[in-house]
């Protein structure tokens, strides 16, 4: 194992998903170290950092991982797309656990877990002194890095839910995360995630990930369901993001002194 330094602490999110402990997180987009860091020690276990649909980059993924440091939540970067050089950037700056958008099949899989890991494990590329080893401070970063390295692997469509039992047997893949209004547009449902066909498809993914052995993970419209997600069998799920939070209440106080 790794001399790890006693400022740096272990990934919390993958040892709990390995357990299937339950893990509550929150989605953030406003793409703000200020932002992050209030929600980071909050008391949220992760939260996702989104790169696939927020205006981040590796500066501003950055920033929010060093305002981040010290909170109670796990930072997991969600790439644009499960592309090695997106996820060695993101690696080398100190993201440990990342979500892969649109993961379609076991190959595909294959090729995120081979991205996080060094040769002869996979094709991460090397450099010798990047945060991610607290420039160079770690010994045995290299050889060790893919142990606290966490990879979730986002299923959207129905050929995705069809190659579940596949996709979860990949060595490495430490969760599986339904995204749940790409497959409810897959499902001929856009916009419409409480459909009843959308609403069953999520149900029964979360019972064979389950079965595999694997942490199942989703996201919430908002906090009221996220029982019936845990309900489901799902034991890590995102209740709304930053963005939703922070635009209704807004909304909220404005209509109480607005004028009819």
């Amino acid at each position: 194992m790794p001399d790890w330094p006693g400022n740096l602490l272990r990934n919390a999110l993958k040892q709990a998903l390995s357990s299937g402990a339950r893990q509550v997180g929150l989605w953030s987009g406003l793409a703000s170290p200020i932002a992050a860091e209030i929600i980071a020690g909050a008391g949220f276990d992760w939260i996702v950092i989104d790169g696939e649909h927020a205006p981040n980059d590796i500066p501003l993924l950055l920033a929010q991982l060093q305002a981040m440091r010290g909170g109670t939540a796990e930072p997991v970067f969600r790439l644009p797309w499960n592309d090695a050089v997106m996820f060695k950037r993101a690696l080398d700056v100190g993201a440990r656990s990342l979500l892969v958008p649109f993961v379609q099949n076991a190959e595909e899989a294959l090729k995120a877990v081979a991205a996080t890991r060094y040769p002869p494990l996979g094709v991460r590329g090397v450099s010798i002194v990047p945060r991610a080893n607290d420039y160079g401070r770690i010994k045995g970063y290299h050889h060790n890095a893919h142990l606290d390295i966490c990879v979730i692997v986002q299923l959207e469509s129905r050929a995705a839910l069809a190659d579940i039992e596949a996709i979860a047997a990949v060595d490495g893949v430490d969760g599986l995360f339904i995204g749940p209004s790409d497959l409810a547009a897959d499902l001929g449902h856009l916009g419409d995630t409480r459909h009843p066909e959308v609403q069953a498809a999520i149900k029964d993914a979360a019972r064979r990930i389950r079965a595999t052995g694997k942490s199942a993970g989703t996201l919430a419209g908002n906090a009221d369901d996220v029982e019936s997600l845990f309900d489901m069998g799902f034991n890590f799920t995102a209740t709304g993001s930053d963005v939703g939070l922070l635009a209704r209440n807004a909304e909220n106080v404005a209509a109480r002194f607005r004028k009819s």
